[in-house]
């Protein structure tokens, strides 16, 4: 899905409150949180690599909810790539 902010999917599909932004910065992909009930974290944040989430989450590989889930590097690639070959195709 596509907006003003950007790609975005639902990482938690039964709250479309919040969303999970990506893009694709120097070649690495980043993820980006939104959440409608705190729409002012948007701007306090960055861009954060996948693989430095990787590592900040690393720490929690043992417990019950690892937040790793929320960033679903499959889902991020498949937005980038299917938004890339829209924006070809619409310059043909």
């Amino acid at each position: 899905m596509k907006d003003k902010l950007g790609l975005y999917y639902y990482p938690f599909p039964d709250n479309t409150r919040v969303r999970m932004y990506v893009s694709e910065i120097h070649d690495k992909i980043c993820f980006k949180f939104w959440n409608a009930d705190a729409p002012e974290i948007w701007d306090k944040q960055s861009w954060v690599p996948y693989e430095e989430i990787l590592k900040a989450t690393a720490a929690y590989k043992d417990k019950k909810r690892n937040p790793i889930e929320a960033y679903d590097i499959e889902v991020a690639k498949n937005l980038i790539r299917e938004d890339k070959e829209e924006l070809e195709n619409a310059e043909k």
